[in-house]
């Protein structure tokens, strides 16, 4: 593939998603294996974007309006939104997807709304919800995919990514980063296991499809150790709480702010 063409093409979608549906897109970034950075030669590109609606009275319906815009879906392409009124109430749940988005290291579309959303919903992030949706993910992957004999090995980073994120979030109180290597330079601390993850991340990135193989002991000890020893931790957080007011000031402020 022609990433740059493909790029391109990214930024002509979302200008004809903005003219189609009437919208104004305040920002769109890549939320998959490319924004964690281990993409295989042939992933697809996973563009998510937040969005506010034109016409303001659209809010005031009684009937609600769809608050999200599903694009479009093939082997190249994986394009969906959400809209401002249904991000900021994910914020306000403290929903790690929406953190991630605004983290991503590949951006295709900012306006001045951008950096300053980053900056507003750091102090939402909350541990216990973070937590627990890196270690359900960890546990999910583990079930589904690592348990046989053989597995298809590209599964361990869907494994080991959300534990990595689920230490790094037990331990900084904050949204892990999004990228595979700061995650693993940062709580991987075991020899064994990072050269095993450094030659499968090598062959990922240069290999079309990894395959299916017998499963490998290193990781899955790991693997398996840690989901016990952190869902003990986790079990032990104590619940947190936001309220809705700076939100509902935020939201206004960007519904008749012209300028995003």
């Amino acid at each position: 593939m022609d990433e740059i063409k493909i790029i391109e093409e990214i930024k002509r979608k979302l200008e004809e998603i903005e003219e189609k549906e009437n919208v104004t897109i305040l920002f769109a970034v890549e939320s998959g294996s490319r924004a964690w950075g281990f993409a295989s030669p042939d992933s697809d590109f996973d563009v998510r974007f937040v969005y506010k609606r034109n016409d303001i009275n659209d809010y005031l319906k009684l009937e609600g309006i769809r608050d999200v815009i599903e694009w479009e879906l093939n082997d190249i392409y994986d394009i969906n939104g959400w809209d401002l009124d249904k991000t900021l109430k994910l914020v306000h749940g403290s929903n790690p997807v929406i953190f991630e988005w605004a983290d991503s290291p590949i951006v295709y579309k900012e306006t001045p709304f951008y950096e300053e959303f980053r900056q507003f919903i750091k102090p939402y992030f909350m541990t216990i919800k973070g937590a627990h949706h890196y270690l359900h993910m960890a546990e999910r992957n583990y079930e589904m995919y690592l348990n046989d004999e053989k597995v298809k090995l590209k599964k361990y980073f869907y494994v080991l990514r959300p534990i990595l994120a689920l230490k790094y979030v037990l331990h900084n109180r904050t949204n892990p980063p999004m990228l595979f290597e700061k995650l693993v330079e940062a709580e991987l601390d075991n020899d064994a296991v990072k050269r095993e993850v450094e030659r499968l991340l090598d062959a990922k990135k240069n290999t079309p499809e990894l395959g299916i193989a017998r499963r490998i002991p290193v990781l899955n000890d790991y693997i398996q150790k840690e989901l016990v020893l952190m869902k003990n931790e986790v079990d032990s957080l104590n619940k947190e709480q936001t309220d809705w007011d700076e939100l509902n000031a935020f939201f206004i402020k960007t519904l008749f702010n012209a300028k995003n």
